[in-house]
């Protein structure tokens, strides 16, 4: 099951079937996108945090019991289900946190990359390793892990299969902080916490233009990060944000 709660403008959806490590099976996945497509057009969610129900678990990954079944046009169904839940956590409108609190396996590992930011408890495990059931990555991980870490990185985790640390996914850049699994939950609603005071639409204009840094031509990147920021001077948000900095007050967006 997924359970959101949502407070000062940060909602946490937890993937909850600890019995399985958190494991997506179909119900879920489906729960998941249904969820993450609710929060997407939420205006008075600004931030968005993933997270894993339990000590030992974010997401163990796909259930293997549900995927040994299915033929090639069940597994595309399953694929392009995972991507949809993929492609809301990486474009949705607001920034998106991954709470990665133990195992982050196969499509846990994914769906963790499709993140903006990613923290890790000290616990945490990262891998991709499908080719170990003769499979590849299905929702991503090929490409935003070379995204992410460089194509040697993913090469190496992908063709191995190999299960790393989380101080060895903070060296490669896959996290961006360890810390003590019991300090997770309070330093990522810190974070949280601070994107949800700031502009929601400054916010989706810096996510939507660093999303193109590594797609396209760089030249137009260039000038779509130059016509939105030139089109943040006709919002209300903008002109707090530099009267409240003139003024020495904490701004209020809306």
């Amino acid at each position: 099951m997924i359970r959101v709660t949502s407070e000062d403008g940060v909602a946490v959806v937890t993937v909850d079937r600890p019995d399985a490590l958190n494991a997506l099976d179909l119900p879920t996945l489906t729960e998941l996108r249904d969820r993450l497509l609710e929060l997407s057009a939420d205006d008075a969610v600004r931030v968005v945090v993933l997270t894993g129900g339990g000590e030992r678990a974010f997401i163990a990954g796909a259930d293997i019991k549900y995927m040994s079944g299915l033929d090639v046009a069940g597994a595309q169904a399953w694929g392009e289900l995972g991507h949809d839940c993929a492609r809301l956590l990486e474009t949705m409108p607001k920034p998106t946190i991954a709470a990665v609190n133990g195992l982050a396996l196969g499509g846990g590992c994914e769906l963790a990359l499709a993140c903006d930011l990613r923290y890790a408890a000290r616990t945490a495990k990262f891998g991709q390793p499908e080719v170990n059931l003769a499979v590849i990555p299905g929702w991503g991980g090929t490409q935003r892990l070379a995204r992410a870490c460089g194509l040697g990185v993913a090469k190496d985790l992908v063709l191995t299969g190999r299960v790393i640390d989380a101080e060895e996914a903070l060296r490669i850049g896959l996290v961006n902080a360890v810390y003590e699994p019991g300090e997770l939950t309070e330093r990522v609603g810190e974070t949280a916490r601070a994107l949800s005071g700031k502009s929601p639409l400054a916010l989706a204009a810096a996510k939507a233009a660093v999303n193109d840094a590594l797609q396209g031509d760089h030249a137009e990147n260039l000038a779509g990060e130059a016509g939105r920021f030139a089109g943040l001077f006709a919002s209300e948000d903008q002109r707090e944000g530099m009267a409240a900095f003139i003024e020495k007050r904490e701004p209020r967006f809306s």
